[in-house]
């Protein structure tokens, strides 16, 4: 008897009664967990390596030339966060003085004009993925409710073909409709501590970027470092 109806509540039934439209509900759950966990695994990983590679930054300023310094924080910056800013730091360093249009503008508004540059470089890498984690997180618990409303429906209009309403015929298929809430929350619950979590990294490394380039700034926007 247990064993009866531990098979009648089971997602094989759930599964064996739904139509076209809980199948596509299942399907797009599924996809969309997997692409919130391929996000997840990925960020987690990046998230380390930049975290790993922030000391970096002070080892640039113990550096003895601007050179050495971008060679360095380039090597121990895997992900591309920070060194973008020393680089077109660098580069700006050699460019000073070609005729261009942003040439015209003072020696100061061109370091700004560069490092804002790559600030925006980096942020959009930190931020790539972020908004798919985030309506993961909004939608898929609505999802899982259109799947469990459909399914409730579904079960209801058998019931009313058959002419007959059982307790038993009526509380297999809802129970198993409610499943598919059960699955929108399971896909959207990791996905929403992810993105939170994410933020508060994110947020830590652009105050360092912000900082960092701060510093580059005042040093590029010396005369006298255009010897380097």
């Amino acid at each position: 008897m247990g064993a009866t109806a531990a098979n009648h509540f089971s997602l094989a039934s759930y599964w064996q009664q739904g139509d076209a439209i809980s199948h596509a509900v299942a399907y797009l759950l599924l996809a969309m967990s997997l692409l919130s966990w391929y996000f997840i695994l990925s960020k987690s990983l990046a998230a380390w390596r930049v975290r790993r590679s922030a000391p970096a930054l002070q080892a640039f300023w113990d550096a003895p030339t601007m050179h050495d310094g971008v060679a360095g924080l380039v090597l121990a910056d895997p992900e591309d966060i920070y060194a973008p800013l020393a680089r077109q730091g660098a580069a700006q360093l050699m460019a000073a003085g070609r005729p261009s249009i942003g040439g015209e503008l003072g020696h100061a508004e061109q370091v700004t004009r560069v490092l804002r540059a790559a600030i925006h470089h980096s942020t959009a890498r930190l931020e790539s993925g972020l908004t798919l984690l985030a309506s993961i997180g909004a939608t898929a618990p609505f999802i899982g409710l259109l799947g469990t409303v459909w399914g409730i429906y579904h079960a209801l209009a058998n019931v009313s073909a058959a002419g007959a309403v059982q307790i038993d015929k009526v509380a297999g298929p809802v129970g198993e409709a409610l499943i598919m809430t059960a699955i929108g929350l399971t896909v959207a619950i990791p996905a929403v501590l992810a993105y939170n979590g994410f933020n508060r990294v994110n947020r830590l490394t652009l105050a360092e970027l912000d900082a960092f380039a701060h510093d580059l700034h005042a040093y590029l926007s010396s005369g006298e470092r255009l010897r380097h």
